[in-house]
Protein backbone atom coordinates (compact mmCIF):
# COMPACT_ATOMS: atom_id res chain seq x y z
CA UNK A 1 0.00 0.00 0.00
CA UNK A 2 1.06 3.55 -0.92
CA UNK A 3 0.35 6.55 1.03
CA UNK A 4 1.54 10.20 1.00
CA UNK A 5 3.57 11.44 3.97
CA UNK A 6 5.87 14.23 4.53
CA UNK A 7 5.69 14.75 0.84
CA UNK A 8 7.17 11.91 -0.51
CA UNK A 9 5.55 8.52 -0.98
CA UNK A 10 6.75 5.32 0.93
CA UNK A 11 5.44 1.87 0.19
CA UNK A 12 3.90 0.72 3.35
CA UNK A 13 2.27 -2.50 5.05
CA UNK A 14 -1.46 -2.25 5.81
CA UNK A 15 0.01 -2.72 9.83
CA UNK A 16 2.50 0.15 9.22
CA UNK A 17 0.04 2.09 7.81
CA UNK A 18 -2.82 1.43 10.92
CA UNK A 19 0.25 1.55 13.33
CA UNK A 20 1.39 5.28 11.65
CA UNK A 21 -2.21 7.00 11.69
CA UNK A 22 -4.02 5.48 15.44
CA UNK A 23 -0.17 4.65 17.66
CA UNK A 24 2.18 7.42 15.98
CA UNK A 25 -0.89 10.50 15.48
CA UNK A 26 0.37 11.03 11.91
CA UNK A 27 -3.33 11.77 10.69
CA UNK A 28 -3.23 14.52 13.29
CA UNK A 29 -0.10 15.83 10.84
CA UNK A 30 -2.62 15.61 7.32
CA UNK A 31 -2.37 18.39 5.11
CA UNK A 32 -6.16 20.13 4.96
CA UNK A 33 -7.31 19.43 1.62
CA UNK A 34 -9.88 22.02 -0.33
CA UNK A 35 -13.00 21.41 -1.83
CA UNK A 36 -13.18 20.12 -5.39
CA UNK A 37 -15.71 21.83 -7.90
CA UNK A 38 -16.62 21.42 -11.20
CA UNK A 39 -17.58 24.61 -13.26
CA UNK A 40 -19.81 24.53 -16.21
CA UNK A 41 -21.10 27.39 -18.62
CA UNK A 42 -24.36 27.66 -20.26
CA UNK A 43 -25.62 30.09 -22.70
CA UNK A 44 -27.23 32.14 -19.75
CA UNK A 45 -24.81 31.30 -16.95
CA UNK A 46 -21.43 29.82 -15.34
CA UNK A 47 -22.45 26.93 -12.69
CA UNK A 48 -19.64 26.58 -9.78
CA UNK A 49 -20.36 22.89 -8.31
CA UNK A 50 -18.60 22.38 -4.92
CA UNK A 51 -18.50 19.42 -3.27
CA UNK A 52 -19.16 20.01 0.21
CA UNK A 53 -20.81 16.92 2.41
CA UNK A 54 -22.14 17.15 5.80
CA UNK A 55 -22.16 20.68 5.57
CA UNK A 56 -25.57 22.70 6.65
CA UNK A 57 -26.75 25.57 4.51
CA UNK A 58 -25.91 28.29 7.21
CA UNK A 59 -22.27 27.13 6.79
CA UNK A 60 -21.38 29.15 3.75
CA UNK A 61 -20.65 32.24 2.66
CA UNK A 62 -19.64 33.98 -0.28
CA UNK A 63 -18.35 37.24 -1.03
CA UNK A 64 -17.69 39.29 -3.76
CA UNK A 65 -14.12 41.04 -3.21
CA UNK A 66 -12.66 43.44 -5.40
CA UNK A 67 -14.95 43.87 -8.26
CA UNK A 68 -14.20 40.44 -9.78
CA UNK A 69 -13.50 38.18 -7.24
CA UNK A 70 -16.02 35.62 -5.79
CA UNK A 71 -15.00 33.53 -2.76
CA UNK A 72 -16.75 30.92 -1.55
CA UNK A 73 -15.78 29.63 2.22
CA UNK A 74 -17.30 26.42 3.95
CA UNK A 75 -16.81 26.17 7.99
CA UNK A 76 -18.23 23.79 10.05
CA UNK A 77 -17.81 23.30 13.89
CA UNK A 78 -16.63 20.08 15.91
CA UNK A 79 -19.32 18.81 17.39
CA UNK A 80 -18.65 17.87 21.39
CA UNK A 81 -19.07 14.76 22.61
CA UNK A 82 -18.85 14.48 26.18
CA UNK A 83 -21.54 11.84 26.89
CA UNK A 84 -19.43 8.37 26.58
CA UNK A 85 -21.33 5.87 24.26
CA UNK A 86 -23.93 3.24 26.02
CA UNK A 87 -21.11 0.74 25.72
CA UNK A 88 -17.05 0.90 26.02
CA UNK A 89 -15.45 4.30 25.90
CA UNK A 90 -14.09 6.42 23.46
CA UNK A 91 -10.81 5.31 22.43
CA UNK A 92 -10.07 8.35 20.10
CA UNK A 93 -12.48 11.05 18.47
CA UNK A 94 -11.51 12.38 15.02
CA UNK A 95 -14.41 14.49 14.38
CA UNK A 96 -13.08 18.04 14.41
CA UNK A 97 -13.90 21.28 12.19
CA UNK A 98 -13.97 21.44 9.18
CA UNK A 99 -13.70 24.61 7.11
CA UNK A 100 -12.65 25.53 3.34
CA UNK A 101 -11.99 28.60 1.24
CA UNK A 102 -11.95 28.75 -2.62
CA UNK A 103 -11.45 32.05 -4.82
CA UNK A 104 -12.64 32.17 -8.12
CA UNK A 105 -11.90 35.58 -10.27
CA UNK A 106 -14.66 36.41 -12.73
CA UNK A 107 -14.91 37.92 -15.98
CA UNK A 108 -16.48 40.98 -17.20
CA UNK A 109 -18.89 38.45 -18.66
CA UNK A 110 -21.05 37.97 -15.01
CA UNK A 111 -23.54 39.23 -13.68
CA UNK A 112 -22.20 40.49 -10.26
CA UNK A 113 -26.14 41.31 -9.00
CA UNK A 114 -27.58 38.03 -9.50
CA UNK A 115 -25.72 35.62 -8.38
CA UNK A 116 -27.68 32.52 -6.95
CA UNK A 117 -26.75 29.49 -4.95
CA UNK A 118 -28.47 26.50 -3.17
CA UNK A 119 -26.55 23.63 -1.39
CA UNK A 120 -28.62 20.21 -1.98
CA UNK A 121 -27.17 16.39 -1.36
CA UNK A 122 -23.79 17.62 -0.17
CA UNK A 123 -22.76 19.67 -3.41
CA UNK A 124 -23.53 23.42 -3.09
CA UNK A 125 -24.25 25.03 -6.70
CA UNK A 126 -23.46 28.69 -7.35
CA UNK A 127 -25.24 30.16 -10.58
CA UNK A 128 -23.28 32.97 -12.13
CA UNK A 129 -25.38 34.91 -14.35
CA UNK A 130 -23.80 36.45 -17.63
CA UNK A 131 -24.64 39.86 -18.43
CA UNK A 132 -27.45 40.48 -20.88
CA UNK A 133 -25.66 41.16 -24.07
CA UNK A 134 -27.45 43.58 -26.92
CA UNK A 135 -26.74 43.58 -30.39
CA UNK A 136 -25.02 46.76 -31.33
CA UNK A 137 -27.25 49.30 -32.16
CA UNK A 138 -27.01 50.56 -35.81
CA UNK A 139 -27.15 54.34 -36.25
CA UNK A 140 -28.33 55.73 -39.14
CA UNK A 141 -26.84 59.26 -40.31
CA UNK A 142 -29.15 61.49 -41.19
CA UNK A 143 -28.48 63.55 -44.91
CA UNK A 144 -29.27 67.26 -44.98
Amino acid sequence: MYYKRNYAVSPRTIGGFIEDVFQNGWANDAVPASVPVNIHETDKSYELHVVAPGFKKEDFKLNIQDRNTLQVTGEQKAKEETAEPQEGKWIRSEFRAKSFKRSFTLNDKVDNTKIAAKYEDGVLVVTLPKKEVSEPATIEIAVN
